[in-house]
Order: C-alpha cells, then sequence, then structure tokens
C-alpha cells in the first residue's frame, strides 16, 4: 500500500531527476538509472520477486529506450543547464529544507 509510511520511504525512489537540456547531455547510464526508478515507482517494488525478475528487466530496458528516444527528439528553446550549476541550487534548497 501507498501510505507514505518510513518503511515505504526507505524502499522506493522518491525522485526522478529531469534529464533533459543539459550540458553535457545524459548519459546512457542515467537513462537506465532514471528507467529503473521509474519502473521500481510504478511496480511498487525496489527488487522483483524472482518470478518477475525477466519482467521487470524488459519494462526497465523498454522505458530506457522510449527514454532515449524522447531525449533525442525533444527540441529546447533555452540554453543548456549546467549540471554543477543545478547541483549547487539542488544543495542550498536541501539546506535551507532540512538546515544542514
Amino acid at each position: 500500500m501507498l501510505d507514505g509510511s518510513p518503511a515505504y520511504a526507505r524502499q522506493m525512489c522518491r525522485s526522478i531527476r529531469p534529464l533533459h537540456n543539459f550540458a553535457p547531455p545524459a548519459t546512457a547510464d542515467e537513462v537506465q538509472a532514471a528507467a529503473l526508478q521509474y519502473v521500481r515507482k510504478i511496480s511498487g517494488s525496489a527488487r522483483p520477486a524472482r518470478a518477475n525478475e525477466a519482467a521487470f528487466a524488459q519494462a526497465v530496458e523498454q522505458v530506457a529506450a522510449a527514454s532515449r528516444q524522447l531525449l533525442d527528439s525533444l527540441v529546447a528553446t533555452t540554453p543548456p543547464k549546467d549540471r554543477e550549476v543545478e547541483a549547487a541550487k539542488a544543495r542550498a534548497r536541501s539546506a535551507a529544507r532540512y538546515g544542514t
């Protein structure tokens, strides 16, 4: 059940990051990781049962392929974002939110 309990939060990935319009572009590993996060999220399982491993792996591959196709097809109208600048902004937001 998706009840927001702490156990659920530890098991599931809660943040799939944007991959479009960055310099340098998203790597194959980043796309694969995002696909894995997505499949984990919608399946409700961080690790599939053995009976579902093949279906899980196939879903990850299909989502990764669709994601790569989407990223390759999108046209950006703004300059690419710098990964380091965006990471610094995220750290600042986290520090403000959590006081660290």
